[in-house]
């Protein structure tokens, strides 16, 4: 997984799975140090999720509403895509097509 960030949040390209979870958690914390009340992923360029990368959007979410601020997930596509189907993710989340 890459990441960059953006004026209101990041982008994620690549592949995110288990091992991505010291780098994802790094660029979690720094989205939670800017005190915006709304945070996007753009995950237009991710072109792979496995279960660990859900379970840790999953924490992200949860670090985002004890601080009472709103993750919003953008674009996902493909296998990413399908894979929020399956899961009933959009149903979790806050999904921008």
């Amino acid at each position: 997984m890459e990441y960059r960030f953006g004026d209101d949040g990041a982008q994620i390209s690549g592949e995110f799975t288990f091992t991505d979870h010291a780098s994802f958690k790094a660029m979690i914390d720094r989205l939670l140090s800017d005190r915006s009340s709304s945070v996007t992923l753009d995950l237009g360029q991710l072109q792979f999720i496995d279960s660990a990368g859900l379970g840790m959007l999953l924490l992200a979410r949860d670090a985002f509403g004890k601080a009472d601020r709103k993750l919003v997930l953008r674009a996902p596509c493909g296998q990413v895509k399908r894979m929020f189907g399956l899961t009933k993710f959009d149903t979790l989340f806050s999904v921008e097509n």
